[in-house]
């Protein structure tokens, strides 16, 4: 997608060093980020300067890659794959990938290892741009039904950022929405602004601004009233992890848009590629809920009056707080998960329907 007309990708390969961008900089500075180690890698996704669950998944694809090039070692590959793992504990893509590499890389010869490794990473990648473009060609569809019968802007409510910047192309929940873009469709979106780090505002905002789609930022209790006025037409989001129930765990605010929606008789769709559905898991109480540092709640951060970032205390000092970074929307109130095969009910059927 795009920046400033110019087309990137979140994370590329180049002589033996992973590039990313720097998503703790945006929307004020855009920052590509040298990983030149696995532990470069580990701080790049705890410190969510790559998140969303399909980028963090390649960028621990390529973590594992910077741990041959320092060591090829398959003990220090091991230990390397459990640190990746560790780093951020509820995004099943994370898993999924460092478990696909491990798969191709033990035991392998350590004069082949590294050019399987880089092989594997770019597949990883690869797939996902092509299952991120047919989610938003199977979601398209949905957005032509609605236009259809309306024949006027399509309104879309939005949580966090399922961009493209949380992939590596075109994005869960925004790739729908910009294949109807491209197709002419007018499209708004209402964009979250999603406390704590405000991923709606500083990145779903940014990129669609890029692509020159029109949005507006709201505040993230603000979509209930939306609904009640009739102002939007359906909901999409992405998630970091859904069990094979349907049962959908995504950025903290999910479940409650799920509620209004449901309230209100909105659509409320969960987009999403295959390597995010855990079919180990069977109870959503069972999913590791990340609670992360509270100072992400009481510092904001943005620009002073000399163009410099800077972090400010809106808390009492004395006070505490608790940081939860997930909840988990159960099935029921899911209309329908848009996946890279199609779309299906949110249910073990639905599911089962599309991956055999």
């Amino acid at each position: 997608m795009n920046i400033n007309g110019k087309a990137f990708r979140t994370i590329w390969f180049d002589n033996n060093i992973v590039k990313i961008i720097d998503q703790t900089k945006l929307p004020h500075q855009f920052i590509i980020k040298e990983l030149k180690s696995v532990k470069d890698a580990i701080l790049a996704i705890k410190n969510m300067e790559v998140r969303g669950a399909p980028l963090i998944g390649a960028t621990a694809a390529y973590g594992l890659v910077l741990s041959i090039i320092e060591k090829n070692d398959q003990s220090f590959l091991k230990k390397s794959s459990e640190d990746l793992i560790k780093s951020r504990p509820t995004a099943i893509n994370l898993k999924w990938a460092v478990d696909r590499m491990m798969k191709k890389l033990s035991g392998v010869n350590s004069e082949e290892i590294l050019n399987i490794a880089i092989k594997e990473a770019k597949n990883i990648c690869e797939e996902d741009v092509g299952f991120c473009k047919d989610i938003g060609v199977n979601g398209l569809k949905i957005i032509e039904e609605i236009y259809k019968k309306k024949k006027d802007t399509i309104n879309i409510l939005t949580h966090c950022n399922a961009g493209w910047l949380a992939t590596i192309d075109w994005g869960t929940a925004t790739s729908p929405i910009y294949h109807a873009h491209k197709k002419g469709i007018k499209v708004h979106v209402w964009v979250d602004e999603t406390r704590p780090r405000n991923q709606g505002a500083n990145l779903t905002s940014y990129e669609l601004n890029e692509e020159g789609i029109s949005n507006t930022i709201i505040t993230d209790n603000a979509g209930g009233i939306l609904m009640q006025r009739g102002q939007v037409d359906m909901c999409i989001v992405g998630t970091d992890r859904t069990l094979s129930n349907g049962d959908v765990c995504n950025k903290i605010g999910t479940y409650l848009k799920a509620l209004a929606a449901h309230d209100n008789k909105v659509p409320f769709y969960v987009a999403l590629p295959s390597s995010t559905i855990d079919w180990n898991i069977k109870n959503s109480r069972d999913i590791p809920i990340e609670e992360r540092n509270s100072k992400e709640l009481s510092h904001v951060e943005g620009l002073d009056k000399n163009n410099k970032l800077t972090k400010v205390l809106i808390y009492p000092e004395k006070s505490q707080s608790m940081n939860l970074a997930f909840d988990i929307t159960p099935a029921k109130y899911v209309t329908g998960l848009i996946t890279e095969k199609g779309i299906c009910n949110a249910s073990k059927e639905g599911l089962e329907s599309l991956f055999k």
